[in-house]
């Protein structure tokens, strides 16, 4: 193997902890301010997660649709409300914004995150950041924990215009870099996006499985290395 170069990095379930308590906080924001105009609070969450499963279920809308997060979480309440007969002016917008607020509360970095980044730097390793969705709010993200400071180069899909496993994310970074895709890996939780996305292009792939659930019978890819915390980096040569 090429002596290590460049690690690129994924942000959310990654480096952050994005998805963790989405469940509750949908809960808490139908209760909040859906259930005070008369709505049923636990039919409309249990609407979110079913209209929310459709709704992302389809590649292409995911591509579409996660580069505006606000606006797919509002269409997300508007077809649950609507399920549940509920559905009225500014009540979907409102939920939504609830959510999205609960949400930023509960977003934290993963505890070996920090630790990894400043491991892999004081070694003299290049880093990219790699991440899909809204520019708005991934740039938030960054500022909120000064990630900016560890990456020498950041791509966004909302901000580059398109995003992984497009190609064209991964030639960008490496491109940016000065490069060559055999120096390099990507680190991500997300077989398809990061380690498909990564491996189409000659980098190196490490997939990040967090639950420690081993690799699904159907994986669409096998990934170079399988790690279960960031702390495992460190065996990266």
């Amino acid at each position: 193997m090429a002596r290590v170069n460049v690690v690129l990095f994924d942000l959310d379930d990654t480096l952050l902890d994005y998805s963790g308590d989405a469940a509750r906080c949908w809960s808490e924001a139908c209760a909040t301010v859906a259930a005070p105009t008369g709505v049923d609070a636990d039919a409309l969450r249990a609407a979110i997660r079913d209209v929310g499963t459709l709704f992302w279920s389809d590649p292409e809308r995911h591509r579409l649709e996660r580069t505006d997060m606000m606006g797919a979480w509002r269409k997300i309440v508007e077809g649950a409300l609507d399920r549940c007969g509920g559905l009225r002016d500014g009540l979907a917008a409102r939920v939504a914004a609830d959510f999205a607020d609960r949400r930023r509360a509960t977003w934290s970095l993963f505890p070996d995150a920090l630790p990894a980044l400043e491991r892999l730097r004081a070694r003299g390793i290049a880093l990219g950041l790699v991440t899909n969705g809204d520019a708005g709010m991934q740039r938030e993200k960054i500022v909120r924990w000064d990630l900016a400071r560890f990456f020498d180069v950041v791509v966004i899909e909302g901000e580059f215009g398109c995003g992984k496993p497009d190609a064209r994310v991964y030639r960008h970074a490496l491109e940016t870099l000065g490069a060559h895709p055999r120096d390099a890996w990507m680190v991500g939780d997300h077989l398809v996006w990061d380690v498909l996305g990564a491996k189409q292009v000659g980098v190196s792939a490490a997939w990040l499985d967090r639950s420690r659930q081993g690799l699904p019978a159907d994986a669409p890819v096998v990934p170079d290395r399988i790690f279960g915390s960031l702390a495992d980096l460190t065996t990266l040569e």
